[in-house]
């Protein structure tokens, strides 16, 4: 008869998932020595290897493979338990686990304000990553809700649109352009831009947008914040476009402008995303229709 705890289990999947030791104790707010103890009891527990290194990487073993289903499978039941404890403790003790992407964090903090304010025994636990570390913790179904720009088209989802996300071009106040009105699309190919990183959803919709308009623009730096191209635009290292939302500050000191461009802004939407068929709790349903029914709003009134 096997003899496994749940604390086993749970670290083991978290190494499996990331096939990393390092990761995994990192993740689950451990030493990496601890992480490796209780790899070794649950190994010696079914008397099987669970993970093979070769090289620097470690890798799953069959046993390994086949337990991680297993374990997979334990956690979301779960996971569903938990959320039901919480659906009987109602929204007086509710928990939100939520992810968005980096942009987002420039208004996600205040609408979660405003939910807290009206359900104050609510805890939320909110992680800020890039779009693809956002659709890995989706995938894994470590998270209630994603906001998030596009969703993903080959990921099991369900999503809905809850507030424009204009896409802006972004200059320094003393560039030449600023004081001009409706520039041609064809002129920004005289200028250099700055860009996220590949796999962004703002970099994916300006490229996109380029190419419908068979423009080519010079790439400057690359980089994986939003706030490093506010800085670098600032600095007349180059033009920006970005999310209007995530330059609201700046552009209320005057530090950056907006330029008056033919067929912008770009406008995409804001989604609220959750795994198809997961199952939410009371508390994640409820901010789910706070972001469909009230979010555009709050905004506009927050810039009043």
């Amino acid at each position: 008869m096997l003899h496994l705890t749940l604390r086993q289990l749970k670290v083991f999947e978290s190494v499996a998932r990331h096939l990393s030791y390092s990761r995994a104790a990192d993740e689950l707010h451990l030493t990496q020595p601890a992480v490796s103890m209780q790899i070794k009891q649950l190994e010696d527990n079914v008397s099987l290897p669970l993970f093979e290194q070769l090289g620097k990487r470690i890798y799953l073993t069959e046993a390994g493979r086949e337990l991680y289903q297993y374990s997979r499978a334990i956690s979301q039941q779960l996971s569903d338990m938990e959320v039901a404890l919480d659906e009987l403790k109602g929204m007086e003790r509710g928990k939100l686990n939520i992810s968005v992407v980096t942009t987002a964090n420039y208004f996600a903090p205040h609408l979660l304000a405003k939910f807290c304010q009206r359900y104050s025994g609510v805890t939320v636990s909110l992680n800020v990553s890039n779009r693809e570390a956002v659709l890995k913790q989706l995938a894994d179904n470590l998270i209630d809700l994603a906001i998030m720009g596009q969703p993903p088209e080959d990921l099991d989802i369900d999503s809905e649109s809850f507030m424009e996300n204009p896409l802006v071009v972004i200059a320094p106040p003393d560039h030449p352009l600023c004081q001009e009105h409706q520039i041609p699309v064809k002129r920004l190919e005289k200028e250099i831009f700055l860009v996220r990183e590949s796999g962004s959803g703002t970099r994916g919709a300006m490229e996109r947008f380029f190419t419908e308009h068979n423009i080519k623009i010079n790439k400057g730096m690359e980089t994986d914040t939003t706030e490093a191209i506010k800085q670098a635009v600032q600095a007349g290292m180059g033009l920006g476009i970005m999310s209007q939302h995530t330059a609201e500050l700046e552009l209320e000191m005057n530090r950056l402008k907006i330029l008056d461009v033919q067929d912008f802004p770009i406008i995409r939407y804001w989604h609220v995303v959750n795994r198809k068929n997961k199952r939410l709790s009371s508390v994640a349903n409820a901010f789910r229709e706070f972001l469909l029914k009230e979010a555009a709003t709050l905004m506009v009134e927050s810039k009043k």
